[in-house]
């Protein structure tokens, strides 16, 4: 790798840190309501890679030994101002992601400071010495792969990449993967909560996440069963079901969420708690998936919590899922615009570019609340939710949709803005928060929140007529494909889901957008269709914001992999190109300097609400319908087209975009502590130091 490809993996210098301010809403709060507990990280350590653990461990030990006076730490190191600087700067970063891989692009970041600092760092304190020999074993550790480039990014092992998904397996394929998935279908087993690996005598073992070291004695999810034969490819080779993945932690987390039950709000909470807890304890996802029906059931919380292997966007397969937790207090004002789009969500569904064919037959209407986040665990934090991700639960029960407020509303202060016009700028800064916040609102609601997906739910009974399929309206013949028994979305599309329905949800948002009634939901304008008012400049931020994005997206692809590494910037991108495409000077790029660094966007207001978003809802059309009907072939094709990323891309563009990248934000959180028979609220400063004292604090 050379020195300059090197300064794309270097740690922000220095990071952008935001508290999350909670105070206010956490006060509102009976005792009762403040108590939380904060397993799990280690978890998501090991999701990430081999060492992101001891690289924790170690950056808590130097805390812990030098209690937070880092200049003394500094000192009896024998290290410079600078080297102390870049390493706060590393660790705070680290701390961010959850590990040494971006949670926002999946590539590796390393220290600005040379292998020398660390080492004597570690000489000091004697347990961040077998930190650092840990973080080593097997692995470059702190720094740069120089060996395998590939490897500073995460994916699929037998392309070069790294996926701690797939532990201690070098040799496992892609197309392995995908067969030990189709099988796992056959038996109704879910792999969100599970790693492969591959052994030596090419076996396979499915490491399920549980606090207990065996199946439960009721069973588990594959009843009675531990070991399976395989067939088709790999006939000959067994599948073996181990459980304790993450063991500790598991039976941690399992024995305070059935303390939480005590203090459960209602009956409905309860039950929650409890098929939480069998879930973790015993490895259980038909478990958890009853948790996640009693939690949609769960409407309007004083104190609103997810916990669990939710989202695939870090698997190269997409179908293994992070593990996450979320406490958080409902705003209740906001909330009251959002649940005003949730009575409104009919009529607005039906303006989407497809029929009722391929549309839930009735709209169970959501909680739809905003939210002030306590503590979000997890390797990166979102501006919204929209959850359960299970298609069944989604279509026979409903979901949530949750906006992050305190998410929302955090940004650094005087941060530049790359790629806006100067005539623009003024009004993009006033308006691009309340844009985002529409976005947002419609992505979750409208975005996730719809669609049917045609399926074959068991052998013979189909939740369509299948003499007489839907017609498609690309085709314009009945549709062929559907999702046979045992199939999901993920399992189908696999790599592709995340960003495809990512992409497909931030569409709709796009198109629905333009309407300016929903405008006026969000407070904008009286409902009448005029480009000249609040409603039409946050319309215009709004494009402007997802042509920006589309134009940074390029920064999260590799050109050495020729593969994205993250799913949103992905869709973004695509999106981007759908505008340039739209013809009619709709949207062009514009700049008169040969290495770019004049480059702005340029988009016709007044043609929003007609070329662009007719554009965008051609492009949704395809998009919905290949989901719809399950049809990977097509689906892939205009999906890999859309987000093909040509010479000009992947190299004049992305060069600027990495000069004027800006650091991707970076949250402290506060702790819950119990003090003189109450819960009180502990927050932190907004700098490195604050940032690791924080998660030193929570003794995870």
């Amino acid at each position: 790798m050379d020195a300059k490809t090197l300064t794309q993996y270097y740690a922000d210098a220095p990071p952008t840190i935001v508290r999350l301010a909670i105070r206010p809403h956490f006060e509102a709060l009976e005792k009762r309501e403040k108590e939380a507990a904060y397993y799990g990280a280690r978890v998501i350590l090991r999701q990430v890679s081999p060492e992101s653990e001891a690289i924790y461990d170690f950056i808590i030990s130097l805390h812990r030994a030098c209690k937070g006076d880092w200049l003394k730490l500094q000192k009896e190191a024998s290290i410079s101002d600078d080297d102390l600087k870049s390493f706060l700067y590393y660790a705070a970063q680290f701390l961010g992601n959850l590990g040494n891989y971006k949670g926002f692009g999946d590539s590796k970041f390393i220290p600005r400071c040379p292998p020398e600092t660390i080492e004597k760092l570690a000489s000091v304190v004697p347990v961040a010495a077998e930190c650092l020999r840990k973080a080593k074993v097997g692995s470059s550790g702190f720094y740069a792969t120089t060996e395998n480039p590939a490897k500073m990014h995460l994916g699929f092992i037998d392309k070069g990449h790294l996926s701690a998904y797939y532990p201690d397996s070098p040799d496992i394929t892609q197309e392995e993967i995908q067969l030990i998935s189709d099988f796992m279908a056959t038996k109704d087993l879910s792999a969100e909560n599970t790693r492969l690996q591959k052994t030596r005598d090419g076996d396979f073992r499915l490491l399920v996440a549980s606090g207990l070291a065996k199946p439960p004695p009721e069973g588990s999810d594959a009843g009675d069963e531990s070991i399976f034969e395989l067939d088709g490819k790999l006939k000959g080779k067994k599948l073996e079901l181990v459980f304790g993945d993450y063991i500790e932690e598991m039976a941690k987390v399992a024995l305070h969420i059935k303390k939480a039950g005590l203090n459960a709000a209602n009956s409905t909470q309860k039950q929650m708690m409890d098929q939480y807890a069998k879930s973790f304890g015993g490895g259980s996802m038909k478990a958890f998936k009853e948790s996640q029906k009693l939690w949609v059931k769960d409407l309007g919380p004083v104190v609103e919590t997810n916990i669990g292997f939710i989202e695939s966007y870090r698997d190269p397969a997409g179908v293994r899922a992070e593990w996450e937790g979320l406490v958080a207090v409902v705003n209740k004002e906001r909330t009251k615009a959002f649940q005003k789009l949730v009575d409104a969500a009919p009529p607005m569904i039906a303006q989407l570019p497809w029929s009722k064919d391929f549309e839930k037959d009735v709209f169970t209407a959501p909680d739809f609340t905003s939210l002030e986040v306590l503590t979000f665990n997890s390797s990166g934090m979102p501006a919204g939710i929209n959850i359960p991700n299970f298609d069944e639960i989604r279509q026979e029960i409903g979901f949530k949709n949750v906006s992050l407020g305190n998410v929302l509303s955090a940004k650094p202060p005087n941060e530049p803005i790359p790629f806006i016009r100067t005539e623009d700028l003024e009004l993009y800064q006033n308006n691009r928060d309340q844009a985002f916040e529409v976005q947002v609102g419609i992505h979750e609601l409208l975005g996730h929140g719809t669609g049917k997906l045609l399926q074959e739910s068991s052998p013979g009974e189909y939740n369509f007529d299948i003499k007489n399929p839907p017609v498609s309206p690309i085709s314009h013949k009945p549709c062929a494909t559907y999702y046979k028994p045992g199939q999901t979305w993920r399992s189908v599309f696999g790599e592709i889901s995340a960003s495809y329905e990512e992409c497909r949800a931030e569409c709709v948002a796009m198109a629905l957008c333009c309407d300016f009634g929903i405008l006026k939901i969000f407070g904008f304008g009286d409902g009448t269709e005029n480009l000249n008012t609040k409603a039409g400049e946050v319309l215009y931020a709004s494009y402007l914001s997802m042509a920006r994005a589309g134009v940074v997206a390029v920064e999260f692809w590799d050109p050495k992999s020729q593969k994205w590494g993250q799913a949103h910037m992905q869709a973004r991108f695509s999106i981007l190109k759908t505008f340039l495409e739209a013809g009619e000077d709709f949207a062009k790029l514009e700049y008169t300097k040969e290495d770019l660094s004049d480059l702005t966007i340029k988009i016709d207001k007044e043609k929003i609400p007609t070329v662009g978003r007719k554009a965008v809802e051609g492009y949704l059309q395809k998009l919905h319908v290949y989901k719809s009907t399950a049809d990977l072939e097509e689906g892939r094709k205009l999906y890999d087209q859309m987000t093909h990323v040509d010479e000009w891309w992947g190299t004049k563009v992305r060069e600027e975009v990495i000069r004027k990248k800006l650091p991707r934000k970076a949250f402290v959180q506060a702790n819950t502590l119990e003090e003189g028979g109450d819960i009180v609220l502990k927050e932190y400063e907004a700098t490195c130091e604050g940032m690791i004292e924080s998660w030193a604090d929570r003794e995870v």
